[in-house]
């Protein structure tokens, strides 16, 4: 078992992630990874200290790669209506989430998994979700759409609120015949709170 090619970072998770998809996350092994790569699984321990490591890393190119990355692209749009773009936010998470949770799911439940394991690096991609939905309530307070308040507070509780649109635990809810009415009235709410 040899290969010639120097081995990165990148080609690695490449690797994870396409054994992943294949194995699923429970059956997946660091030797699996390994025998793909044609090195042996030594050589992975060298990159990644663990399987939890390397799935964590595996996890959170993912989710900067469709959530994070996405997201942001909308954060930043400038001009136009901050309310719709607060929306058009939350219903490309929601969107996201439902679509991967569908048709990728194994990659799904990885994600869901090391949201139970990798907390410190759950909450730093949190907080990013949550520093983008602020600059949208900034944007918003400049242009008078949102009264007068503490972006980043306001930002978590809004996030926190429509937890069960977009967090892993509520995936199975997703179909449910009434969630799309459901958010339309937690938005409702919540946007009456801060106009």
């Amino acid at each position: 078992m040899s290969n010639d090619l120097p081995l990165t970072k990148e080609a690695i998770l490449d690797a994870a992630e396409q054994v992943l998809r294949r194995y699923g996350p429970d059956k997946t092994s660091v030797v699996d990874v390994a025998r793909a790569l044609q090195v042996s699984h030594g050589t992975l321990y060298r990159h990644f200290a663990s399987k939890a490591s390397l799935r964590e890393a595996v996890t959170e190119r993912w989710l900067h790669k469709i959530i994070l990355d996405p997201l942001e692209a909308i954060a930043v749009q400038s001009g136009g209506s901050a309310t719709e773009r607060l929306r058009t936010w939350f219903e490309t998470l929601i969107r996201t989430k439902k679509a991967y949770a569908i048709n990728d799911s194994e990659m799904f439940a990885m994600y869901a998994g090391v949201t139970l394991d990798a907390v410190e690096m759950i909450n730093t991609h949190v907080n990013q979700l949550i520093d983008q939905i602020a600059r949208i309530i900034e944007e918003g307070m400049k242009s008078q759409e949102f009264k007068s308040v503490e972006p980043n507070v306001t930002a978590r509780a809004i996030f926190i609120a429509t937890s069960r649109f977009h967090h892993p635990a509520h995936a199975k809810e997703w179909s449910s015949d009434t969630i799309e009415q459901e958010f339309a009235s937690v938005w409702d709410l919540l946007l009456y709170g801060i106009s």
